[in-house]
This record gives structure tokens, sequence and C-alpha cells, in this order.
């Protein structure tokens, strides 16, 4: 079956699917992008991921192409099309195509919007998790706006694929004061000696991860006592546990950073009990 693809109203074949070369996205990254994660066919943390594709749209000032309403009949009849059991969706939505020029195109410019689904093997990711990922650490180099979720990852991917060379799942990006941001695709969490969560907060130098805001509701309502407060790599080697969070990783376990081992190398029971807390709230 050929993959579909929706772009700017239409329904078509993944690999004819195209948008014009002076689209904004591909000249300046002048786009935001979004991610659900989909199981059994259903969207997880629906309504988060929406909320943040609207915050996105509005930090950046570009108009949302369609409803909310339409926007999420798209998404379910592209699910249904590609048949997506397990899996993912991709949104992107631009400024839209415009003659170059670095300032903001006349108004009434048509944002572009792509959406695309991909297949995601859940007995995979579960078998992940019950052994544990390594993380690598890396200096931040990003822009000052990490919370919106724009599709300007270039630092990301240079720090992803250090990680993937040095034998690491994820790579976790130190800011200048030695404090650790978040991974590349995921946000960053530690279980200390004492069984305090701490994950750092939510500003401006992190992206407002949805299932991060999930968890830690999960985990508030479990009794868990929780510190949004920055940690140090260093930290994170003297902690009981840690972990990382995403729509696609969920909870997943990091028992290695930088070649040391968290405790004693294996996954922890409360990163364990958070996955499956997490999956039966969503």
């Amino acid at each position: 079956m050929s993959r579909i693809a929706y772009v700017n109203g239409r329904f078509q074949r993944h690999d004819l699917a195209a948008v014009h070369i002076e689209d904004r996205g591909f000249q300046f990254a002048d786009a935001i992008y979004e991610v659900w994660a989909v199981r059994k066919g259903e969207l997880l943390d629906a309504e988060g991921h929406f909320d943040r594709l609207d915050r996105s749209l509005g930090e950046l000032r570009i108009a949302h192409p369609v409803t909310r309403a339409a926007l999420t009949i798209v998404i379910r009849e592209l699910i249904r099309r590609n048949r997506i059991g397990d899996g993912l969706v991709y949104l992107q939505i631009s400024r839209g195509r415009a003659r170059r020029d670095h300032g903001f195109p006349p108004p009434g410019t048509r944002p572009t919007l792509v959406l695309t689904t991909k297949r995601l093997d859940l007995d995979a990711v579960a078998g992940r998790a019950a052994q544990g990922v390594s993380v690598i650490s890396v200096p931040d180099q990003r822009w000052a706006r990490c919370d919106i979720k724009t599709v300007n990852l270039l630092p990301n991917t240079l720090a992803k694929q250090a990680a993937r060379d040095a034998g690491a799942y994820e790579a976790w990006q130190v800011d200048a004061d030695g404090f650790v941001t978040e991974g590349t695709s995921s946000n960053a969490w530690i279980l200390t000696a004492d069984g305090a969560l701490v994950t750092r907060p939510a500003d401006h130098a992190i992206l407002h991860g949805i299932t991060r805001a999930t968890l830690i509701r999960v985990a508030t309502s479990a009794g868990y006592r929780l510190e949004e407060r920055p940690f140090t790599i260093a930290e994170a080697l003297e902690a009981r546990e840690a972990f990382l969070t995403s729509a696609t990783n969920f909870v997943m376990p990091v028992t290695r950073i930088d070649g040391r081992p968290v405790a004693n190398g294996e996954p922890g029971s409360v990163s364990a009990e958070l996955r499956q807390a997490y999956l039966a709230a969503v």
C-alpha cells in the first residue's frame, strides 16, 4: 500500500507530495511542527498537542490554516488511509510560499500545511525500555526560544548524530552554567537518592513536552514529590534513577551517562511504574 500524505488540502501519494522551493519553511526554517503518538488507532495526549500547536503558531505569528475541528478530521482520515494502528502523525506548518525576503511576506500569504504518518513498533520501544538506554552529554548550542516547537533543529540533529556515533541513544544538552536542559528530542528526568523526581522547569530553555506535562500530573497524583529545577550531569550520575520522556518513548529509563552507569546500571522500578501509569492515563 502506498503511503498517503496531506498537503494544503489534498491527500496525495507520499512519494509525489511536495511544496514550493520558495516555501519559507524550506528557506528560513520559518515553520513549526507537532507530533502525535498513535496507539491502537487513537491519538495519545491529543488536546495537549493541539494546545502546543496553537501556542507555537501564536509565538511565531503564523495564522492557523484550519480550525482544530477540521484538522482533527484530516488527521483521523490520514490515520485511516495509512492504516496506522501504532505510529506517529507528523504535522508541519510554515508561513507559506513567498518571494525570498527575511521579513514576513505580505498579509494574506497562505500558510503551508503538511501531514504525514508512519508506523511505530511499540513492542520494540517496550523492549528498549526493559533494557534501558545510554545518553551522552553535549553543549547546548540552540537558540533562546526552545519552548517554541520550530523546525529549526540543526543543533538537535548534530547532537543526535554525536550520540549515535558514540553508540548512545540520546544526547542530553548542557547549558553554559553546567545544567542539563533536555535531550535532542526528549525531556530529561532524574530520581534523587531521597526520592524526589526532578526535571527542568518549563522555561524558554526547553520544549514544553506534552508527555512531560502528563507525567507530572500522573506522578504527583501517585504521591511522588516533584522538583522542577535544573540538575547537573554529576547529580544525574549520583541519582537512584534517570529517564527521558517523549511522545515516541513515553518513559524511557536511562542507565548510562557518558559511559558511566546510573546506580546499578539497570532500569529502575520507579521509571517502570511511571511508564505504566502514563500509558494507563492516556
